[in-house]
């Protein structure tokens, strides 16, 4: 059973009678500052969050689901992109590549070499441009596609920020779920590709696409398919869904976290699957509740088997 935190009274009081903690501290912070040398002096989390935290580092038999010095990548979308560098080790001949899109990280804006930054860094316009901090603040999903070079030197978008590849993808996103052991995927209608967006663009003088990534931008409406990899192996043209899987376990082993989610775009032309998006415990409202719940409980389960127990509740 799961037993709800209150911050407001003792933590202790409550967490000796659980068997482990749930959290999503990354929806518990106050600020972020990307530029701190000290990754984990840059996250400032809720008074509640930093007690719970405090208690859990004082008392090492209190079981954290996913200890939060292990969510800190998933706040940093540098660092992000820096881990699937390593997803470059999966691939083999005669298979699609699995891979992160290019990126490059902007102090400013403004810097004189920018467009020769980009070209090495192999992007082109369209960019897509992020902030650094993926999540947790205020304008963490405030970003931009620029069609011109010439406009990031004027971009509202908040710094440090990544600049991603924009990955033409017919406007088809695979939303990828990791409970433990676990793999589910949804897929979803996407923004258009860049062709599409830069005729949009054209009355307005190609000038930034600035949005909430939250929010949706238009799409094709259709209803989401979902399913798990073990029933719908064969369910989705286009996508290789054993080498997804394996890039699943991979993540999730590299980040050392049970539960984690991210999107998959299928490149045009080159057939390239590209991972645009991590985060941790997402929604899973694309999956249905009879496939998602057990599987997230089964997960629970099987990292609170990890140590000795005899009591079944979860804060």
């Amino acid at each position: 059973m799961f037993v709800s935190l209150n911050y407001e009274l003792s933590i202790s009081s409550q967490i000796e009678n659980v068997d482990g903690v749930l959290h999503k501290a990354t929806d518990e912070i106050l600020s972020a500052e990307m530029s701190s040398s000290d990754f984990a002096n840059r996250i400032v989390f809720t008074e509640g969050v930093q007690s719970l935290q405090r208690y859990t580092e004082c008392h090492l038999n209190c079981h954290v689901i996913d200890p939060f010095n292990n969510i800190y990548s998933i706040l940093d979308r540098l660092r992000i992109q820096q881990h699937l560098l390593g997803l470059e080790n999966l691939n083999s001949e005669g298979h699609p590549r699995i891979r992160g899109p290019h990126f490059l990280k902007l102090n400013s804006f403004g810097e004189p070499q920018l467009e020769k930054r980009l070209a090495e860094a192999k992007l082109s316009v369209p960019t897509i441009v992020k902030p650094q901090v993926a999540c947790g603040v205020a304008d963490a999903h405030s970003m931009a596609i620029v069609f011109k070079v010439d406009d990031f030197k004027d971009l509202n978008v908040p710094l440090p920020a990544v600049v991603q590849e924009y990955v033409d993808h017919s406007s088809t996103l695979y939303k990828f779920y990791v409970l433990g052991k676990k793999v589910f995927y949804a897929i979803k209608k996407s923004i258009p590709n860049a062709d599409t967006l830069m005729r949009l663009s054209e009355g307005n003088g190609l000038k930034p696409l600035l949005f909430d990534s939250l929010k949706s931008l238009p799409v094709d409406k259709e209803k989401p398919q979902s399913g798990d990899m073990e029933s719908n192996n064969s369910s989705s043209k286009g996508i290789d869904l054993q080498l997804v899987t394996e890039a699943a376990n991979w993540l999730k082993k590299t980040l050392d976290l049970t539960i984690i989610g991210f999107d998959v775009v299928i490149q045009e032309g080159t057939g390239d699957h590209v991972i645009v998006d991590v985060n941790y415990l997402p929604s899973f409202k694309e999956v249905p509740d009879e496939i998602a719940i057990p599987a997230f409980f089964e997960a629970i389960k099987e990292k609170l088997e990890m140590k000795p127990t005899t009591a079944h509740k979860l804060a």
